[in-house]
């Protein structure tokens, strides 16, 4: 019997409550509020075939809805955006095989390609239950900046590990011969029954101290699938950030 192929459904969790931005979804960007950005950019990309913002927040489902995107309202209690995801996937019954690609809300700036690599993995193969991007670093100061989250994977790139500290530790400092060291890039794909079971299982002891929701599936023995993108990606945290991307648009028009 010929099984359907899996669709791609992007999900993108917003939040409007931040410590550090209150409201940065709906922080104006060139005149336009952020997540319609995200939408647009999302919506250009041909492997989805459903674009939709979970939210707990009224005025963010306004926004949404007042531009023509898709969106779906959310408990207000989650202690992650994984769980906000997994809710939103029931509420819109995506199927157990489809695959569900979450999309952060605050990187407007996203290359649509990325969306492509992301999810290719979980195409490719029906067994992989998840997968997510790399970016090799090239800013030597994210190396040791904690907010930039370092990973190391096996030969056939699978996740061996994901720390916020510099990984691999380089024992013999040798100029010649210094590591490449590789950033998690926050796009992640779940097959859709994964994601439940994801947010069932207990946090794991490694994601507890790291504050890593990723290495709950790999303490748990599930593979998690990298790809190495040539794509960075401007994450928006302060008002300082908001005025990073807005010169960028503006220098290429």
């Amino acid at each position: 019997m010929h099984k359907e192929k899996p669709k791609v459904v992007a999900i993108i969790p917003a939040r409007y409550d931040s410590n550090r931005f209150p409201g940065k979804p709906l922080a104006l960007i060139n005149g336009k509020p952020m997540i319609q950005h995200v939408v647009e950019r999302a919506s250009g990309v041909q492997i989805l075939s459903r674009v939709v913002v979970a939210t707990d927040d009224s005025r963010i489902a306004d926004c949404v809805k007042g531009f023509g995107g898709e969106c779906v309202m959310t408990r207000s209690n989650h202690v992650s955006g994984s769980d906000r995801l997994a809710e939103a996937a029931e509420l819109l019954k995506i199927s157990e095989h489809d695959v569900v690609v979450n999309v952060q809300g605050d990187q407007p700036l996203f290359p649509e390609e990325v969306i492509k690599q992301v999810a290719q993995p979980l195409l490719d193969d029906p067994a992989l239950p998840m997968s997510t991007l790399i970016y090799k670093i090239v800013r030597q100061e994210e190396i040791h900046d904690p907010n930039h989250v370092k990973t190391v994977f096996d030969k056939d790139h699978y996740a061996l590990y994901f720390s916020r500290s510099p990984i691999p530790f380089q024992r013999n400092p040798d100029e010649r011969n210094k590591p490449t060291y590789y950033k998690h890039l926050g796009f992640y794909a779940y097959r859709k029954g994964f994601l439940l079971s994801f947010v069932a299982l207990r946090e794991g002891e490694w994601e507890r101290f790291e504050k890593l929701e990723q290495l709950r599936a790999l303490e748990y023995g599930y593979k998690i699938k990298v790809t190495i993108t040539e794509h960075d990606s401007i994450e928006v945290d302060t008002p300082e950030d908001l005025k990073r991307v807005e010169e960028f648009l503006q220098n290429n028009k």
